[in-house]
């Protein structure tokens, strides 16, 4: 006999969601089937198995896949450039961001 298993009923129970709002924390969760049900953690973790983990197989225990984790991210955030967003890393680009949202001093104020 199949079983339905549980759609992640942790992450949608209303206590969870309210808890987050209380937070202030938007709780951006979907429905099953739609665009946000899980799609962009998929697509990631496609990228990383097939940029990091399948090229460099056989790897030789677990903290080898922790160093080449870690590695995989810090060039990805850092180095990688992205397209969407002017061919630049995303470091750069949320620098340059937060650079041009920074709240401006008024007038006259000595920091």
């Amino acid at each position: 006999m199949l079983q339905r298993p549980i759609e992640s009923a942790q992450f949608r129970s209303s206590a969870f969601i309210a808890h987050l709002l209380e937070a202030g924390i938007d709780a951006l969760i979907g429905t099953v089937g739609d665009a946000l049900d899980n799609a962009l953690m998929e697509s990631q973790v496609g990228l990383y198995k097939a940029e990091l983990i399948k090229p460099r197989r056989p790897w030789h225990g677990l903290a080898d896949v922790e160093l080449g984790t870690t590695e995989w991210v810090d060039w990805f955030n850092n180095e990688r450039l992205h397209t969407a967003i002017g061919d630049i890393p995303p470091h750069e680009h949320e620098t340059n961001h937060y650079a041009q949202h920074q709240p401006q001093p008024a007038a006259g104020v000595n920091a």
